[in-house]
């Protein structure tokens, strides 16, 4: 009898899609190993179509109940992929062996505070596999996966005819406002385009998503945001020709469909190992980022505004160069 393991992974959207290659490693490396997930309800759409994951576990305000559900499956194996104090209380509750993420918590805390880089040059898909190495899983250099449920699926042109002759899909959302380009600036990229653009984002960004549509008014700008689920996002970002983001959960489903990605960066870098991770195709993204600001990053998560007032980490992004990269990936139609 194979293994039983349980991956830990409580959030985010980004960090769930993240943990895929982990996923499939163990299926595929490990013979009859049954692999369990533990994560919040609000990442369940993400996974529940994953053909290698045999339950998945979620989170809810009764901790005490589903430790004692857990208990009953006796994992030989606990996976830690998130390592907070929540999740050591997971481990210690349940029985059988342990390995946990390095967070490199000291590396990021020197990078923000004082922008002392020490950071090894790693993604952090191989700092995930980095923690089952042990059991002789290696990485077989695929990248990530994402599953659409079959009644999950959209095509573009259903959702909108305008959208046949290929789009830009533009994630303008972001977790935290300071990873967000201000709509004058998606509104200058939109307009320097000249392209059909498909705006994908929460209920959140619907306000945000009129104005630039309005300010468009002669181009073919089509608005998803808040019209479509995360899943359905992730259909309409696998038929997109390229994709351009912020640092969201939408540019690891683009990378794990393989899509160029310009991906937009402001207060978070790329040196905290959490860009496209595309290592069969590593000339498909693209970082937009304005260098040598002396005050970034400033947070490694984000702020819901600038601390120094002048957000010049989104202001300053070259929305010409922008432009100029998608008219360049669109018309390579990959």
């Amino acid at each position: 009898m194979g293994l039983k393991i349980l991956l830990i992974r409580f959030s985010s959207m980004g960090d769930v899609v993240l943990t895929s290659p982990v996923i499939r490693c163990l299926h595929q490396q490990l013979t009859g190993v049954e692999i369990h997930y533990l994560t919040k309800s609000s990442n369940y759409e993400l996974l529940r179509a994953h053909p290698y994951l045999h339950r998945i576990h979620l989170l809810d305000a009764n901790e005490d109940k589903l430790i004692a559900l857990l208990k009953r499956e006796r994992f030989d194996y606990l996976i830690d992929l998130h390592h907070n104090l929540r999740s050591l209380k997971f481990k210690r509750a349940l029985s059988g062996k342990s390995k946990s993420f390095n967070k490199l918590n000291w590396q990021k805390w020197l990078l923000v505070n004082f922008k002392i880089d020490r950071m090894p040059r790693m993604h952090i898909v191989d700092r995930y596999l980095a923690t089952v190495s042990s059991l002789g899983v290696k990485n077989d250099g695929a990248g990530l996966d994402h599953f659409i449920p079959e009644d999950a699926r959209l095509t573009a042109t259903d959702f909108d005819a305008r959208l046949a002759q290929g789009y830009v899909a533009f994630s303008i959302g972001g977790q935290h406002a300071t990873k967000q380009l201000p709509a004058s600036k998606i509104i200058e990229i939109c307009q320097q385009m000249q392209l059909p653009v498909l705006l994908l984002g929460g209920k959140e960004e619907k306000k945000v998503a009129q104005e630039i549509v309005a300010a468009c008014a002669s181009q073919t700008i089509v608005s998803a945001c808040g019209e479509v689920g995360i899943n359905q996002s992730a259909d309409l970002v696998r038929q997109a020709r390229v994709v351009i983001s912020h640092d969201t959960a939408l540019m690891h489903l683009a990378a794990a469909f393989q899509r160029p990605i310009l991906a937009i960066w402001g207060n978070t870098v790329p040196a905290l190992g959490m860009y496209p991770y595309l290592p069969q195709h590593p000339e498909r993204f693209e970082n937009m980022e304005v260098l040598g600001l002396s005050c970034r990053p400033c947070s490694k998560i984000g702020h819901k505004a600038c601390p120094k007032v002048h957000f010049n980490c989104m202001q300053q992004q070259n929305s010409s160069h922008i432009a100029a990269r998608a008219r360049h990936w669109f018309s390579q139609n990959v």
